[in-house]
């Protein structure tokens, strides 16, 4: 799962994003308007949680012209301004969901996994294959009933493979839907970290490798 929060309060931003991570979310920040709309030119989230006040490009322009669009990205409205009247018009231009602020953080990571499943053609919240369950809500995962004590980035990239239904992922894509912007493309992260979550599955193998394509279960 990937999310761009574009929060023009850096702290509340970094927090916000910081949490996130926790629950295995790759996850990419913007303080203004500009940074935003340039970061959802060049990636493909899965949900924007978007500040409305936002400097530079206002957050109503930014929701308006993504949902005109046709972006598969959600987005999650989080503001201050938090009356009816603000809810409907933020539903109007194109948003998801509307969160007001102050806002309980259960509640905002609840609503983006939510939104995610949305964004991902309505997967069920537990996916199972080949023995392996895969519970998103809990950030749980099993295999043939035993636990798998996974990391952060094993259990995205584990998600990312059972989401594809058996059809081929690339290194590429893992990077970019797991990983955040400040991954290095020319790394060996992905291949590390199927190598660990491999050992973690235990035997039979399931991660299958097609060389110079990718990487399916």
């Amino acid at each position: 799962m990937r999310v761009l929060v574009a929060e023009d309060e850096q702290v509340l931003a970094e927090l916000v994003a910081s949490g996130l991570r926790d629950h295995a979310m790759a996850v990419d920040v913007a303080y203004d308007g500009p940074a935003a709309q340039q970061r959802l030119a060049v990636n493909d989230y899965d949900v924007l949680v978007l500040d409305r006040d936002l400097p530079g490009i206002h957050g109503d322009q930014i929701c308006r012209e993504l949902a005109e669009a046709g972006a598969r990205t959600r987005i999650l409205m989080l503001t201050a301004a938090a009356s009816l009247t603000d809810r409907v018009e933020g539903l109007h231009l194109g948003a998801d969901d509307y969160l007001p602020k102050p806002f309980e953080y259960d509640e905002l990571v609840a609503r983006i996994q939510a939104l995610a499943l949305r964004a991902h053609h309505a997967l069920p919240p537990v996916l199972e294959r080949n023995g392996i369950v895969l519970d998103l809500a809990k950030r749980q995962a099993f295999r043939d009933g035993r636990y798998l004590p996974l990391s952060r980035k094993e259990f995205a990239v584990l998600h990312v493979l059972m989401s594809a239904r058996g059809t081929v992922v690339s290194a590429e894509e893992l990077l970019e839907r797991a990983w955040d912007e400040n991954a290095d493309p020319f790394s060996n992260v992905v291949r590390i970290t199927i190598s660990r979550l491999r050992t973690k599955l235990g035997q039979p193998p399931v991660i299958e490798t097609l060389p110079g394509v990718g990487y399916r279960i």
